[in-house]
């Protein structure tokens, strides 16, 4: 089985997406030197917009986002696998949170459009209502890249976790999870769910998480996380822009699997209610 050396790249994304795209590609190019052949960014890495109503005049179509075009080139350039954590991408006149893997030729392997939308009211006053400007998406990804099968999602989808028992029943031996968590529900949740995903699906966790202020009152967390499949951090991003790395050695996931066959020991039931 494959091993590889894997990469999260932690950002601050503001409203400039030229400057964010900028600083993100020198970060490519900083951990391709470092021996990584997988990158991966976080949710939204090209722009963080906190009002809705200012997102469509920030967003493109595939074909003309300057974000993915970069990311690109970098694969292309680098020979590695680069894993967009998400953009927002026009599409038929929607928007969409949407994941991409590039291949070490730069070419587009997979798209994943976000499932579930940050839509919640918290006590200290916070509000997001994700769903007022992006469309979601209805179905799950599991792809086969040079290194193993992976399996995507975005973010807020930590929070689901009968998608990843599905993904890791299809047969997905690392899982990414980019996000933009935010600074009140990371430090609540962030290193536990993460873990836990980890934990039941006996798979490696790859989730790069933004950090820092962005615009307006818009924080997020940090602590981009790279987790082996006995929940263990391997490497920790903490509160400041960066690049994180471990080496992913995929022989583990069975080890992990074997050791606590929960995957194959599931069972369906019906609910009663008494």
């Amino acid at each position: 089985m494959p091993s590889f050396r894997a990469a999260c790249i932690q950002n601050t994304a503001t409203r400039d997406i030229e400057a964010n795209i900028e600083w993100v590609c020198a970060r490519i190019d900083e951990s391709a030197s470092a021996g990584a052949e997988f990158i991966a960014l976080p949710e939204t890495v090209g722009l963080i917009e906190p009002v809705n109503e200012q997102i469509p005049a920030a967003t493109f179509a595939e074909a003309d986002d300057i974000g993915l075009a970069a990311f690109r080139n970098r694969a292309r350039t680098h020979g590695v696998t680069i894993l967009v954590g998400s953009q927002l991408i026009l599409e038929h006149g929607k928007i969409f949170n949407r994941c991409f893997l590039i291949d070490s030729s730069g070419d587009i392997r997979a798209r994943y459009d976000k499932l579930h939308m940050f839509d919640i009211e918290l006590r200290n006053g916070e509000a997001y209502r994700e769903s007022d400007a992006i469309e979601p998406g209805d179905r799950a990804v599991v792809v086969e890249t040079a290194f193993g099968r992976l399996g995507l999602s975005i973010c807020y989808d930590l929070r689901f976790g009968a998608l990843y028992r599905e993904l890791a029943q299809a047969g997905a031996q690392f899982i990414t999870i980019p996000a933009a968590f935010t600074q009140t529900t990371g430090e609540a949740h962030w290193h536990t769910l993460v873990r836990a995903r980890a934990i039941e699906t006996g798979a490696f966790v790859i989730a790069p998480n933004q950090c820092g202020h962005h615009a307006d009152k818009r924080y997020s967390f940090g602590h981009s996380l790279i987790i082996d499949p006995w929940g263990e951090i391997l490497a920790d991003g903490g509160t400041e822009p960066g690049v994180i790395y471990a080496d992913i050695e995929l022989d583990r996931v069975q080890q992990a699997r074997d050791r606590i066959p929960a995957l194959k020991n599931e069972r369906s039931f019906t609910l009663e209610q008494q």
